[in-house]
């Protein structure tokens, strides 16, 4: 029989404190880490129990940020899917590899395409030795050369698309995209189940075997639409009376996905992996606020640049290593893990790299702080008349912050440190700072310009 993980996080940490391991030094090359990475998608900042969510029971990735270091000032690389994927695959802002926006079925609706020259996380540990897999959703090609196995990684089991239209028949637009490496299957089950339990599957066919490994966990939950199993559904409305049936589904949905975590996370200690996995966990963008996302006290969801569409919840942990309870106050991003991984891996840290290496904060060594003064870039660019395929931007240097939500309206200066909700613009007030801020998205964005974000050859003008 297998213990409840949060149980097991509760009965390790007060031994792994007394034995005072914490601040160890690094691992030997002998004793390189996996490394587990789980993304949801569209995880609002406010939508854990260990957030604050009144309604909402997420006690598997409570007891796994509470094992190790919760981030407080962590963001996604852009408020939507794709570009967030190809900045923590890359290290690099998404735009500068070509992941500018979404990328789509029809050729209309696609605002990207990733450059097939940049290279990917699971590459570059090939060179220790790393065996790599991604289960679940990819969302950075569709076909050659952008699927999973020709971008580094040695297994995939998953799906290739940007969302389901169904969580049990796992169509987008009436197309299939679940694949087994390149061969289309057709499983049954509902998708958060199936990446879960092949998620375990990939765990168990690595024990006993020397070679570290990266596993790629990417869920589709909680992304629209909001179809959770039923039972789950039944048991949110009896424990919560009166509750909104939208913010029901939504809990429901993430419920169970906190469920399939848990079964994960117990799988990876059943097998004896745990000690030697750092475990990261993050959403890649903001809540969808429409179906009921909550995103803490910040502005804006999903799609948007402000605060609540890029802010995330994002911890680490790593048995031994890496403090449990412990937290950091350190802006990070997406891109941060790429270096990071890197680092401990005993990989050499990419260069040219945009990410910088959390592996000080991790070990304790920062304090908590540090990396406040970056220079930090956020885009989106999109279709539709709101948009017209144009970008809207945001950067932060300190604590000051330029936005501009959509690509017609004037850009807004705050400060978050006074500030953190985006009430009070400042762009009047504080002309020079920001018109630092926009110079600096132009000397970025010509930099991006570089690199196509559209399939090569692929359609007309006017089209």
């Amino acid at each position: 029989m297998r213990v409840p993980y949060r149980l097991l996080c509760c009965l390790a940490v007060p031994c792994l404190v007394a034995l005072g391991t914490f601040g160890m030094s690094l691992a030997a090359p002998a004793e390189r880490p996996n490394v587990l990475v789980i993304l949801v998608d569209d995880l609002g900042f406010g939508d854990l129990s260990s957030s604050g969510a009144p309604d909402l029971k997420t006690p598997n990735i409570d007891a796994l940020v509470a094992s190790g270091l919760r981030f407080e000032n962590a963001y996604a690389n852009c408020p939507v899917c794709s570009p967030t994927r190809a900045a923590l695959l890359s290290g690099r802002y998404p735009d500068v590899v070509g992941v500018p926006g979404v990328i789509r079925t029809h050729p209309e609706q696609n605002f990207g395409y990733l450059d097939p020259g940049a290279p990917l996380l699971p590459d570059r540990l090939k060179a220790a030795g790393y065996h790599s897999a991604i289960v679940g959703k990819w969302h950075l090609g569709l076909e050659s050369p952008n699927t999973p196995t020709e971008r580094g990684f040695d297994e995939f089991k998953g799906f290739l698309g940007d969302m389901m239209d169904d969580y049990f028949t796992h169509r987008r637009h009436g197309i299939n995209y679940m694949r087994l490496g390149d061969e289309e299957i057709d499983p049954e089950g509902h998708a958060t189940d199936l990446f879960s339990e092949w998620a375990i599957d990939y765990l168990d066919s690595r024990k006993g075997d020397d070679r570290p490994f990266f596993l790629y966990l990417a869920y589709n939950a909680p992304h629209t639409p909001i179809q959770p199993p039923e039972a789950w559904l039944d048991r949110v409305r009896r424990r919560e009376p009166g509750i909104d049936e939208a913010r029901a589904k939504l809990v429901a949905l993430i419920e169970h996905l906190d469920d399939g975590i848990g079964r994960v996370l117990q799988a990876l200690e059943a097998n004896g992996q745990r000690e030697n996995t750092l475990v990261i966990f993050a959403s890649d963008n903001g809540g969808q606020l429409s179906v009921g996302a909550r995103v803490g006290p910040y502005r804006g969801g999903k799609g948007d640049l402000y605060e609540g569409g890029i802010r995330v919840p994002m911890a680490a942990s790593w048995p031994g290593r890496i403090a449990p309870g412990s937290s950091s106050d350190r802006v990070v991003l997406s891109m941060d893990l790429v270096p990071t991984i890197c680092e401990l891996a005993g990989v050499p840290i990419p260069d040219p790299i945009d990410g910088g290496s959390l592996v000080p904060t991790l070990l304790g060594r920062d304090g908590g702080g540090g990396g406040d003064d970056r220079l930090l870039f956020w885009v989106r660019r999109e279709g539709g008349p709101r948009y017209l395929g144009q970008e809207s931007y945001a950067a932060r240097r300190g604590p000051w912050k330029l936005v501009q939500n959509e690509p017609f309206e004037p850009f807004q200066l705050y400060n978050l440190d006074e500030d953190p909700r985006e009430r009070h613009d400042l762009a009047a007030e504080r002309r020079e700072m920001a018109s630092e801020l926009a110079r600096a998205i132009m000397r970025h964005a010509q930099q991006a310009g570089r690199v196509p974000w559209q399939p090569p050859g692929e359609g007309k003008p006017g089209e």
